[in-house]
């Protein structure tokens, strides 16, 4: 039985480090904070959860929240080209934040996922 990528790197723990660090380049990016709400306290629990599910761990995402419509859910934010490369480079600081727990299948692995995921929700 091949284990999930989550079992692989830990469990949530890994991951709620990885959107730790995604939100604190938000903090101070002028472009994609207005984005958020004030208290990012939720926006941090859905992505980690989100990303928990995606990679193999426990389904609390889709029971909480429902299918994740990740177009549909992102279609009121204005996501342009520099909209989209921001959000790039804080979740690529973020995954760099947590390089040395991953291996280079693991990073590669990830780094691909979320340039797709960036790429596939520009809208504008």
């Amino acid at each position: 039985m091949e284990t999930t990528l989550y079992d692989q790197v830990g469990g949530a723990p890994f991951f709620e480090r990885l959107v730790e660090a995604f939100y604190e380049s938000v903090e101070g990016d002028e472009l994609l904070r207005p984005m958020y709400p004030d208290d990012l306290t939720e926006s941090k629990h859905h992505l980690a959860m989100f990303l928990i599910q995606y990679w193999g761990g426990p389904k609390t995402y889709m029971q909480e929240r429902g299918h994740p419509r990740l177009r549909m859910r992102h279609a009121p934010f204005r996501i342009t080209r520099r909209a989209r490369d921001a959000w790039l480079a804080a979740m690529s600081n973020a995954l760099a934040s947590v390089r040395s727990e991953l291996s280079d299948g693991q990073f590669k692995e990830m780094d691909s996922y979320f340039e797709m995921a960036a790429r596939q929700l520009r809208n504008v």
